[in-house]
């Protein structure tokens, strides 16, 4: 895979009301000037994100999709909100002019970022640096992730940013509802078995952390030579969550195949110079300061049911024609499979308990 940035589109005619767009960012941006070149990078299966060229620099334009959206769904003003909070905090991210929720600008709401120049690794594995240097690489996210789930949210001003308490039985109702609700997409079994599995076996432990929500290397610009994150991308599904579920998200890549999220099952990973899931996941327990993590099989089996119900999000808005992404339907066919995974998770951690 590149490690370069997601690929760049031209801009379909009157996606965007450029003259509208320069004059907001004149007047929002210390010393902008034009003329803009604005392209559309590819990829993106929510919110049309979008790179804005000046002479002097670049920026990154993220707004929500046109047409009727999900209740909920697209909050780039939480992104872009979750993102100012912490510009002084020890986790990396974009500079933030503003965000701008007057529809007649643009067509929809959307906020203005600075441009991080680096490089974006699209899967786990990083097979694009020598396996000399790869468990720097996967050790500088676990660093990063570990980071954010130390910050003091109510110190940043992000004591309201979600509930507190409650979040993974929360979510497991809303996607539950989400999946149920939306017809177009279908069923299947395995995801019918999970709604029904997931409520009886939720764990005591209930922490509460900023949570990122999809915590993975390409939604991340490392350094262009070093082993090191510059900006954490795609905040869209923040929120005050539990540390552990969103971590099991980010660990769900040692389970996961390379055409999916860009996991790293079935890799060799000692010969491709990777950590194990233990390793990793004990290496996150020390930064935090806790023992060992119980129920992550539970949370694992969690993330994959909710991976999956996005996923089914997907292919019911690429049934409707209203996916924003062109590779919409490919990534909604993989909702049976997600679902399938996740399902074989129960199976396994079930007769690792019978073996105990």
């Amino acid at each position: 895979m590149s490690n370069a940035a997601a690929p760049e589109q031209g801009l379909p005619e009157q996606e965007l009301d450029v003259p509208a767009l320069q004059a907001w960012l004149q007047q929002h941006i210390p010393g902008f000037q034009g003329p803009l070149e604005i392209s559309r990078f590819a990829g993106g299966q929510s919110n049309p994100t979008y790179r804005l060229r000046t002479p002097r620099k670049s920026y990154v334009l993220r707004r929500k999709p046109p047409g009727v959206l999900l209740k909920g769904a697209h909050a780039i003003e939480r992104e872009a909100r979750v993102l100012m909070a912490l510009a002084n905090t020890q986790v990396p991210v974009p500079h933030v002019y503003g965000l701008c929720t007057d529809e007649q600008v643009i067509g929809s709401w959307f906020y203005v970022m600075d441009m991080v120049e680096g490089r974006v690794f699209w899967d786990a594995s990083f097979s694009d640096v020598p396996a000399n240097e790869r468990a720097a690489y996967m050790d500088a996210m676990n660093e990063v992730l570990a980071r954010l789930h130390q910050v003091d949210y109510a110190a940043i001003g992000l004591a309201d940013y979600g509930k507190t308490g409650g979040y993974v039985a929360r979510q497991i109702q809303r996607w539950s509802g989400q999946y149920q609700n939306d017809q177009d997409a279908g069923r299947h079994p395995a995801m019918d078995a999970l709604v029904e599995w997931l409520p009886k076996h939720i764990p005591a432990a209930d922490q509460v952390a900023i949570t990122h929500g999809d915590f993975r290397a390409d939604n991340m610009i490392f350094h262009p030579s070093e082993p090191r994150v510059l900006a954490v991308l795609d905040w869209e599904l923040s929120t005050l969550g539990d540390p552990l579920a969103d971590f099991a998200y980010h660990a769900m890549m040692f389970r996961m195949p390379s055409d999916i999220l860009g996991g790293i099952a079935g890799v060799d990973l000692q010969a491709a110079g990777l950590p194990d899931e233990a390793a990793y996941v004990q290496a996150y327990c020390k930064r935090v300061g806790i023992e060992g993590i119980k129920d992550l099989d539970f949370y694992i089996i969690f993330n994959m049911f909710r991976f999956a119900a996005i996923l089914h999000g997907i292919k019911a808005r690429s049934v409707r024609g209203t996916a924003s992404s062109a590779n919409a339907k490919e990534m909604g066919d993989r909702f049976q499979r997600v679902a399938d995974l996740a399902w074989a998770q129960v199976e396994r951690a079930n007769q690792r308990a019978a073996s105990h």
